[in-house]
């Protein structure tokens, strides 16, 4: 059975339910205190950890007095955009005795559909994870509309673990874990402790049923399991009404674990090296010894680039000698990375006229050999 220590980074999935309380509409103060407590006890153990966190609707519509039943969706945006600071404001709070510095980070589905805000909001989440900052992530519920949703915060939260590498991924639930059927329903039903492959028949056993207030059910669930594991990614399935839920999910609590069978960094990899590239790249001497130390790509160590990609898109990294060393998703455009070539990163704002990112390849989106 996985556990939490060690872990790199860890994304937490919080449903409404757990945060806020159904009958009062008031946050569940006492239970976001133990987290955070939880929180500063992964980062002590080198942890990164990232927050999904719902509630801002819950939240919001409980400040503005409207009603628990079903909003419109005028209504639900506006209740998002009040519940969205006092979420923020209350991770703020029950972090900051730690000494922990929080941000928020508002995402649709069209973010990361679309390469270049996908590109933009993995550089923004990698840059705050370096800073030691804990992202809180939502879905931007003020602005998304239907057909720009994730709809569930399940998806959202392996989204995430997907975009920052993320190794492991907890969805705290109102359940312990994956059963054969629901447990409500039939006593004969049995949790899973460990699944390797989601297969037709776990698929079959998922239900559709949420609480009153997540839209999760277990179907959202099993997606989400199967975008973790593509991405080397554990995902557990635990109960998270409990006070200081993942050090309780760390000492053996009852869950559920789907456990890839590769780690992040190899699945990235084989992402990467599948797909086609758009474009090549060649370098020097002096960058082709840099790369087989593990460095980043700079547009410095180019001599000439080929083809027409956008950013985001794959490229061949050639040698001195045009031999293929590997690739990687580029930084720059093709036209950008032209007039940058050979030049060092205090020149782009002078050449481009704006100013740029210093590398044109990083090492984590880049394989070689």
């Amino acid at each position: 059975m996985a556990s939490l220590i060690p872990s790199s980074c860890v994304v937490v999935k919080i449903g409404s339910a757990l945060l806020v309380d159904a009958s009062t509409g008031a946050l569940r103060t006492d239970w976001l205190v133990s987290l955070a407590q939880d929180v500063a006890w992964l980062k002590s153990n080198g942890c990164q950890v990232v927050i999904v966190s719902s509630g801002s609707i819950a939240l919001g519509r409980h400040v503005l007095g409207l009603p628990m039943a079903a909003l419109a969706l005028e209504q639900s945006q506006a209740a998002a955009a009040v519940g969205q600071i006092q979420l923020a404001r209350a991770y703020e709070e029950t972090l900051a005795p730690h000494g922990i510095k929080t941000a928020q980070v508002l995402l649709t589905l069209e973010d990361s559909e679309n390469r270049r805000r996908y590109l933009n909001a993995r550089a923004t989440l990698m840059q705050l994870l370096s800073l030691g900052v804990v992202p809180i992530v939502n879905e931007n519920d003020t602005v998304a509309t239907d057909e720009i949703r994730y709809g569930d915060n399940d998806r959202l939260a392996a989204q995430i673990a997907v975009t920052v590498g993320a190794d492991k991924l907890v969805l705290l639930s109102d359940v312990d874990g994956f059963y054969t059927a629901n447990p409500g329903d039939d006593p004969s039903a049995r949790r899973y402790d460990t699944i390797s492959a989601i297969t037709p028949a776990i698929e079959a056993m998922a239900g559709d049923a949420g609480t009153g207030l997540s839209k999760g059910g277990m179907k959202t669930k099993l997606m989400a399991a199967k975008m973790a594991m593509g991405a080397g990614c554990a995902l557990a399935i635990t109960l998270g009404s409990a006070l200081n839920p993942l050090k309780t999910l760390n000492d053996g609590a009852n869950a559920t674990w789907f456990l890839p069978t590769e780690d992040p960094a190899a699945a990235r990899t084989r992402w990467i090296s599948a797909i086609t590239p758009k474009g090549q790249i060649t370098v020097d001497a002096g960058a082709l010894k840099a790369l087989g130390a593990g460095k980043s790509l700079l547009p410095a160590g180019v001599t000439s680039v080929s083809g027409d990609f956008e950013r985001g898109d794959a490229v061949a990294i050639l040698g001195p000698d045009a031999q293929v060393l590997g690739g990687g998703l580029v930084r720059f455009t093709a036209q950008e990375a032209q007039a940058v070539m050979g030049h060092h990163t205090d020149e782009f704002e002078e050449i481009l006229g704006y100013a740029a990112r210093s590398v044109l390849v990083h090492r984590d989106d880049m394989f070689l050999g």
